[in-house]
């Protein structure tokens, strides 16, 4: 974990209901594949093992956090596309509290479908779109310690409402080629609301996912040789070697240009966002969100486990 000061020119805002007790957390990133999803729910395994209570709310139309949490949109009825079009002209009103399922992992879940796709031209049409979300939060505010809100790879008034209704912003990103393309956007969404809705929005944390999957980060060469090459390395100093082959050659030229790539992700996310985590890459994650777990009931001390306790840990002192 690393402790910077922060670049973004925005600032978050802290949008508490007065008297309220919850924290609402919103994962944000407007690519897909950054790992929202996986934290948001992974943090919320962790903060349910912490005896907290907690609720997703999953605002995106893949419904993936629904799925994660091993229930299928297409036997569900209500879900979260009905509480934003509550009331509006001939839809029937819906109260979040009617579509709140209640989860094996013990984390209850406001689901998603694919209907959530057709939202936005029905939220264009309404006054105070924007305040939809956190009004709904506000009925169900003394049920919970936490919200989490997952929010969808876009740019439209579903992403607007989650960012709207949380205390607490974490940006996820991924540790691909493209990592940090979508941070300056990021940005001016921030900006965008601050201007048009007088709110101001600074990500408390940023959390790389999958850290590692395309190479070792780790400086190429740099791990000890286990015990057991006792023999081979002895080997090593009384025969010479073989030349490498080209395959070998290239091979070790790409391991090194992609340390050097995760070396500059890591440095320059650190710059940008007060607050970064790093997830290693691990299969453990996927294989728990097929069995509809979090990793702290699949696999806790798990690398990747270990540092989304972590996270959750620093969480809680945000409540």
């Amino acid at each position: 974990m690393y402790e910077r000061p922060i670049l973004l020119n925005t600032l978050i805002h802290r949008n508490s209901i007065q008297g309220d007790i919850i924290t609402v957390i919103a994962f944000s990133h407007h690519k897909g594949g950054t790992g929202k999803t996986t934290s948001c729910l992974n943090i919320a395994g962790f903060l349910v093992q912490a005896g907290k209570k907690v609720l997703v709310i999953d605002c995106d139309p893949q419904a993936n956090a629904t799925v994660g949490l091993g229930f299928s949109p297409k036997t569900l009825g209500k879900n979260i596309y009905d509480v934003f079009l509550s009331g509006f002209e001939d839809f029937p009103k819906t109260g979040l509290f009617e579509i709140i399922q209640t989860t094996p992992s013990g984390i209850d879940l406001a689901p998603s479908s694919l209907d959530l796709v057709g939202a936005d031209p029905f939220l264009y049409r309404m006054e105070h779109r924007a305040e939809i979300l956190k009004n709904a939060i506000a009925t169900v505010k003394d049920r919970y310690d936490f919200i989490l809100v997952d929010t969808p790879p876009s740019l439209g008034q579903l992403v607007i409402n989650g960012l709207f209704a949380a205390d607490h912003v974490i940006v996820t990103l991924d540790s691909g080629t493209f990592a940090l393309e979508g941070v300056s956007t990021l940005s001016t969404i921030f900006g965008d609301m601050k201007e048009d809705l007088g709110r101001e929005i600074i990500p408390d944390m940023a959390v790389v996912t999958r850290w590692g999957e395309q190479g070792n980060p780790e400086k190429p060469g740099a791990e000890q040789p286990d015990e057991k090459d006792i023999f081979s390395r002895l080997r090593d100093l009384f025969y010479k070697k073989p030349e490498p082959t080209p395959e070998e050659i290239r091979a070790r030229e790409e391991q090194e240009t992609e340390h050097e790539r995760l070396l500059s992700i890591r440095a320059e996310v650190k710059r940008l966002f007060r607050t970064v985590y790093i997830v290693p890459y691990s299969p453990q994650i996927y294989e728990a969100q097929k069995r509809g777990l979090p990793i702290s009931q699949y696999a806790p001390e798990s690398a990747a486990g270990s540092v989304y306790k972590n996270i959750t840990e620093e969480v809680m002192r945000w409540s």
